[in-house]
């Protein structure tokens, strides 16, 4: 079973034990909705049950089942939000991947050779980038777009990607 992080809590909202919450999720309505169950890490702060969730501004406000006041709220302050990753939707597109189906792959060139290791998925503003572990220990950071990551073989665990001059240099 992967546990897959959804949120993170942030500070208090308030004094009624609202909390607001960063999510890491596409759908954050559905899964923040009234009765949605949400594993904690560290385990000891949960499960927490949503009691509720509201927008205040661009801020997701969440209240959850047995967090009474602000007190219980400022407990909970940087507890990460996961769920079972079989409760994910199946990607509606070939070219749509969760960052855990990620996270594990070998890295080859065209040429087979490998590369390294997929250890981590970063999401700036722009692209997605991929976090490679490469086999003399250091670490390349790899866009994750269709021009440098052409090929993605969940089955195979390994995708391939063409690096542009500089990238994977020796």
């Amino acid at each position: 079973m992967t546990q897959v992080q959804v949120g993170r809590i942030g500070r208090p909202h308030g004094v009624r034990g609202e909390v607001t919450v960063t999510p890491q999720t596409d759908d954050p309505d559905t899964r923040f909705a009234a009765g949605s169950v949400l594993v904690t890490e560290p385990a000891g702060r949960g499960p927490l049950t949503v009691a509720g969730s509201r927008r205040s501004g661009g801020v997701l406000v969440v209240a959850f089942a047995g967090v009474p006041d602000r007190t219980a709220a400022e407990q909970l302050r940087g507890t990460v939000l996961t769920v079972d990753s079989d409760e994910l939707p199946e990607p509606t597109d070939d070219d749509e991947f969760y960052d855990h189906q990620l996270v594990g792959l070998a890295v080859h060139d065209e040429a087979g050779e490998l590369l390294g290791q997929v250890t981590g998925v970063l999401h700036p503003p722009a692209a997605p980038v991929l976090e490679v572990a490469r086999p003399d220990g250091s670490e390349e950071l790899v866009p994750f777009v269709r021009a440098i990551v052409p090929v993605v073989d969940l089955a195979a665990g390994r995708l391939v990607v063409t690096p542009p001059d500089g990238m994977f240099a020796r």
